[in-house]
């Protein structure tokens, strides 16, 4: 029986220390096939917070996929924001939007994150039609007999959790994802867990949302 860890919303600079020492010592003592970091590594987008992450990130001795959140894009240069959006990360790059073919599942990312959108709040999920094409791509590419679990930041439609995330084209793209054969999609950003069988035109797909 494959297993699977789902992490999120770690936010290094303003980290909760022990329960990072806890997720650390439960993964060396589980080994679980992949650890899914479903965004918001970081607080602020800084150097020394994605520094930090990323000495996080290679303490897990498994296969590591990373998401991005709307706390990893450049909050204050916008020259930043909009025309070198991950310069920061560094290494951690390497693992950002990272496919996963593991033994019966393939992880799958979406991109929700936007460098601007047309409102006021641009922390909100936004699906536009190119990351949706990209992540349609990858599931077409997926071998048979997988289960395709999808890993975004932002969930697409509202969970009644207490945060939202009002992801724009969100629900458009569930359906979409349904009716390509994804049989989850993992995320984060609400601060608050959730699992949710989702009955898309008549097909269960369930949202699963990681806590902080």
């Amino acid at each position: 029986m494959i297993r699977l860890f789902h992490v999120s919303d770690v936010h290094f600079g303003r980290e909760d220390s022990a329960a990072v020492s806890w997720f650390d010592a439960l993964v060396n003592a589980e080994r679980p096939d992949a650890v899914i970091m479903t965004g918001d590594l970081t607080m602020r987008a800084r150097r020394s917070e994605f520094d930090a992450g990323l000495a996080w990130l290679q303490r897990l001795p498994v296969p590591v996929t990373v998401e991005v959140g709307n706390h990893d894009l450049p909050y204050f240069n916008l020259f930043d924001r909009f025309f070198r959006p991950y310069r920061r990360m560094g290494k951690v790059e390497k693992l950002v939007e990272r496919p996963l073919d593991l033994p019966g599942v393939a992880i799958v990312p979406l991109v929700t994150t936007a460098r601007a959108q047309w409102r006021l709040n641009w922390s909100k999920g936004y699906v536009s039609r190119g990351a949706l094409r990209r992540t349609l791509d990858l599931i077409a590419a997926v071998p048979e007999n997988r289960l395709i679990f999808i890993a975004a930041h932002h969930p697409l439609v509202e969970a009644g959790t207490h945060a939202s995330a009002q992801t724009r084209r969100g629900a458009e793209a569930l359906a979409t994802l349904s009716a390509a054969g994804a049989d989850a999609v993992l995320t984060g950003h609400v601060h608050d867990p959730f699992d949710i069988a989702q009955d898309v035109e008549g097909r269960v797909i369930r949202t699963i949302g990681a806590g902080t």
